[in-house]
């Protein structure tokens, strides 16, 4: 969340950014927001008056009792005043929680190279790499290529489960999982801590991290406990260190988070929802960092370069677009997308890298000191960037890479993980013929 001595101060400076979100709503939400906050700052000021009323009124208190005389009118007026600030107390409690709850919903500061729009179709193409690929027959989707070659079966989870999941098998499987250890190991060697993180966690540790409405729309709650699937593995990452003061020689701070990922809302209107692009459950190697203010728009690029390598490595046909200010949330001061082509023509996301600068440690309490025994001086500033989400991915290289015979190529970077498997083909290759005789009986 901002600064709410900012938003004081330069109240002018907060309007014109959710201006350039094009968020209405948010406008009247910050107008609530600076009517509570002076509610507060006058509620406080008499709190503080009655309190020294009270502190009068108890050494006028102790002279008396000294002098051996009566304090009656004294006391019954320090019990009155402290009725009083009892009752002034319980409003404060309730702006303080009612500003707490404004205050998180309004956005994040945007960088200024933010492109000015209203949705995504306003997102300014940074980038592309590699040419699409040239087929000399008419391309089929991930889930046709898939059913051919029996690797899915999304008619019987939808039996056990209910649409948005799947059964991946065999070398579907092995695919999955390649991508995970090919990610990890190539962020392993960038410094990057390996985490796996707890796939639940609790409101709060939420609510550091995501907007409320992001909450509501995208979580899945564990019944009569204060536990939710995590959606990402980011939350569990940015939440790891709430409340807690941080060496500034101990920064930059890099994780890569691995986790399956659970998400309810899949059939937004308009969006693409075919096969594995949108699941409720799907895998995901997160890369997360925690970082000093001066750090952080240096870190972005370095983040994005990493999640663009490990594409090229793959082979894979993408572009990078510059989100604009109404499609890119609450949270992020800029944002990129990532966004693979698939065979229908189109390019679609395939991970996002946001720099949400100090937001989420200042709702987290995440802060740094210059060393140990000091004073905490700042907030830690905080990024988050898709390495490689597995389901994706897998469309990429099954559209990507599918041959006119119905089989797919397995990029070259991946084939150490798959036992040497070079191709999905509908006859098993010999290397998964082995696999299944020592893995699967």
């Amino acid at each position: 969340m901002l600064d709410i001595k900012l938003i004081r101060e330069n109240p002018s400076l907060i309007k014109e950014n959710i201006k350039k979100r094009d968020d209405p709503e948010k406008l009247k939400l910050l107008g609530e927001l600076l009517k509570v906050d002076s509610q507060w700052r006058k509620s406080q000021t008499e709190i503080n008056e009655l309190r020294q009323k009270r502190n009068k009124l108890s050494l006028e208190i102790a002279k008396l009792k000294k002098e051996g005389k009566l304090a009656k009118k004294p006391l019954a007026d320090a019990k009155k005043v402290d009725a009083l600030i009892e009752k002034k107390q319980k409003n404060l409690n309730d702006l303080e929680a009612k500003e707490k709850t404004l205050l998180m919903s309004i956005p994040n500061l945007l960088h200024e190279s933010v492109p000015i729009g209203k949705d995504e179709n306003d997102n300014i193409e940074v980038r592309k790499w590699c040419s699409k690929p040239r087929f000399d027959f008419i391309p089929k989707n991930h889930m046709e290529i898939l059913e051919n070659l029996n690797l899915v079966d999304a008619e019987r989870a939808a039996k056990v489960a209910g649409t948005g999941f799947v059964f991946l098998k065999n070398e579907a499987v092995l695919l999955d999982l390649a991508i995970q250890r090919f990610a990890l190991d190539f962020l392993g060697k960038r410094g990057f801590v390996i985490v796996e993180p707890p796939l639940m966690i609790n409101r709060n540790a939420y609510e550091g991290m995501i907007d409320a409405t992001d909450f509501e729309m995208v979580t899945y709650k564990i019944e009569n406990e204060d536990l939710y699937l995590i959606a990402t593995s980011e939350h569990a990452l940015g939440a790891m260190l709430a409340g807690e003061i941080v060496d500034k020689t101990n920064l930059p701070l890099k994780v890569a988070g691995v986790s399956p990922c659970f998400r309810k809302e899949i059939g937004a209107h308009g969006k693409y929802t075919k096969g594995l692009f949108r699941m409720h459950q799907f895998n995901k190697v997160e890369q997360f960092v925690f970082c000093l203010p001066e750090q952080s728009w240096k870190i972005h690029e370095e983040l994005q370069k990493n999640s663009e390598e490990l594409y090229q490595a793959l082979g894979l046909h993408y572009r990078v677009v510059n989100v604009c200010s109404g499609d890119i949330g609450n949270i992020a001061a800029k944002k990129y997308d990532t966004e693979v082509w698939m065979a229908d023509g189109k390019f679609r996301e395939i991970g996002s890298n946001s720099n949400c600068t100090d937001y989420q440690g200042r709702r987290l309490n995440i802060r740094f000191r210059e060393k140990q025994g000091q004073a905490p001086v700042g907030f830690v500033n905080t990024l988050n960037n898709t390495a490689l989400a597995t389901s994706r991915t897998m469309i990429a290289i099954l559209e990507q890479f599918q041959q006119k015979d119905g089989s797919v190529l397995i990029p070259k970077v991946l084939q150490p993980y798959m036992n040497g498997i070079k191709k999905l083909d509908v006859s098993i290759p010999t290397e998964m013929v082995t696999y299944r005789k020592l893995y699967l009986g």
